[in-house]
């Protein structure tokens, strides 16, 4: 029986971790930790996993160090973040705080403790921040260029995980994971944002409905959340220690393609409006991703097409 840590335990990602975990042979233990567990989380029942919640605050040191030495974990899987872009613009300080002291506090105690595991350390694509269409798909050695706060935060994670591979020998996995959509997401995300918005304008009667959008022509790598976590599983059975992988699918689509899907899935008319509001100071106008690295070390690749994954987003809302 292996014990995977799992940050981040109330998040939708977390949950997909979980049911994919369910789906191997072997039967695992699991501690999930987040600041703040619903009900539902605590309901969570899987045949295959012994699972433990612990509420904490994962910036608070010495609470952290003692669920995490009694533990023992074999793995940690480190979900828990500040992941709203748009949000890392109205504040700041706390996405930074949030994306490299907890990552901190996580390495340090690993490292201090003797705790012989494999940490999975999740980045974001936004890494990348503006590139020229003619240097896509990206591959790991882009040059990085953060164009937010959030993406700032995440390349000092990125720096901070390797200075830990290089110093102290830990046994870290590294990732650069693209726009993951699914069921479960949250809806101040903006693709669940737009089919609620959807979905409650079918509920009210409405034969054309209206969206309130950003900017709909940027061009995103939009990959599943169960390819998401398939990838985390295989990386952490046979990725490369220190190594940094592309978790993504190696296809784009602007936020309108997303948007006249959704209208066919649904199939009602949408018309859309931009809110100048929702419009970010900065913004990425295309990022597509290479997957060939981690179908290399691990054999991995993405299965669901942007269709799979939206049908299964507007069942889950």
């Amino acid at each position: 029986m292996k014990k995977y840590l799992i940050t981040g335990i109330s998040g939708f990602v977390a949950f997909h971790f979980l049911e994919y975990l369910n789906s191997q042979d072997n039967k695992n233990e699991v501690l999930g930790l987040d600041l703040n567990i619903s009900q539902e989380v605590k309901e969570y029942s899987f045949e295959n996993i012994k699972l433990n919640l612990i509420e904490l605050n994962l910036l608070e040191y010495k609470t952290l160090e003692k669920a995490m030495v009694s533990f023992n974990p074999d793995y940690i899987v480190h979900l828990a973040s500040f992941s709203s872009v748009g949000k890392s613009w109205e504040m700041p300080l706390e996405s930074f705080l949030n994306n490299t002291n907890i990552f901190l506090n996580i390495a340090e105690i690993v490292r201090h403790n003797n705790i012989n595991c494999r940490i999975l350390s999740v980045g974001s694509s936004e890494e990348y921040g503006n590139v020229k269409e003619a240097d896509l798909p990206l591959k790991e050695d882009m040059p990085l260029n953060p164009g937010n706060p959030y993406a700032v935060a995440r390349v000092s994670q990125e720096m901070l995980s390797k200075c830990y591979v290089n110093a102290y020998k830990l046994d870290i996995i590294l990732t650069r994971s693209f726009n993951h959509i699914g069921a479960r997401q949250r809806t101040d995300f903006a693709i669940p944002s737009f089919a609620k918005q959807i979905l409650e304008g079918i509920n009210q009667g409405q034969s054309e409905i209206k969206l309130i959008t950003g900017d709909i022509t940027v061009v995103r790598d939009f990959i599943d959340v169960r390819d998401v976590v398939n990838a985390y599983f295989a990386l952490l059975i046979n990725g490369k220690s220190g190594e940094l992988y592309n978790v993504c699918s190696g296809k784009g689509h602007s936020l309108k393609d997303v948007i006249d899907l959704l209208a066919k899935i649904n199939n009602i008319k949408i018309i859309t409006e931009i809110d100048s509001k929702r419009v970010r100071p900065i913004d990425n106008r295309i990022i597509i991703g290479s997957f060939e690295k981690i179908k290399t070390h691990t054999g991995w690749e993405p299965k669901f097409e942007l269709e799979d994954s939206l049908k299964m987003l507007v069942k889950s809302i």
